[in-house]
């Protein structure tokens, strides 16, 4: 495709390491990867319940950074919102209920174009991760609710699972994000 410039992905397992706080372990390389012609991040929040927690959260840490941060939760047309956005971050959860609310809101192409022909930072965290790519069949998530199609963003052309473990009871590795059932 004439239109299509190169893949700008930053894709996470998880959003916080064993004794560490909220993308603690990946603010160097997120820096890097956003680098300093970035202002702002459109943060999307979906695969939480409570999004007005999660935004307040990474706001706090992505204004650590350097970055302002805005949650598409809050903006009156989220369609417009990803049209105008510097920078994309796609946080945990649950993949199914992410997934089905960006199907709910027509994001899918729209998220697919900015970042796969305009060339848009795409940064994917947990569930993040996982819609980035063909689609959700290996998420180990529940389906608390259930999007119109498994399809996901493909914006790589493979499928991820960032928290396949083999089980071992003395790890500490925190690749799942729990949070009191939301």
């Amino acid at each position: 495709m004439a239109g299509r410039r190169r893949r700008r992905l930053l894709l996470v397992s998880n959003s916080t390491l064993h004794g560490g706080g909220y993308l603690e372990h990946v603010r160097p390389p997120l820096r890097r990867f956003l680098g300093p012609d970035v202002k702002r991040i459109l943060f999307v929040p979906y695969a939480l319940r409570d999004r007005d927690a999660y935004a307040k959260m990474a706001r706090e840490t992505f204004e650590s950074l350097g970055y302002a941060l805005d949650s598409i939760h809050e903006s009156p047309d989220p369609g417009e919102a990803v049209r105008k956005a510097e920078a994309i971050f796609i946080g945990g959860g649950n993949t199914f209920r992410l997934l089905k609310v960006l199907y709910d809101n027509g994001l899918i192409p729209l998220i697919r174009k900015r970042v796969l022909e305009d060339g848009i930072p795409y940064v994917g965290s947990s569930a993040g991760t996982n819609v980035a790519t063909i689609s959700i069949h290996t998420t180990n998530d529940m389906p608390i609710v259930y999007p119109p199609s498994l399809l996901a963003l493909g914006l790589v052309p493979f499928n991820i699972n960032p928290h396949y473990l083999d089980p071992d009871v003395n790890s500490t590795h925190m690749g799942r994000e729990f949070s009191n059932g939301t």
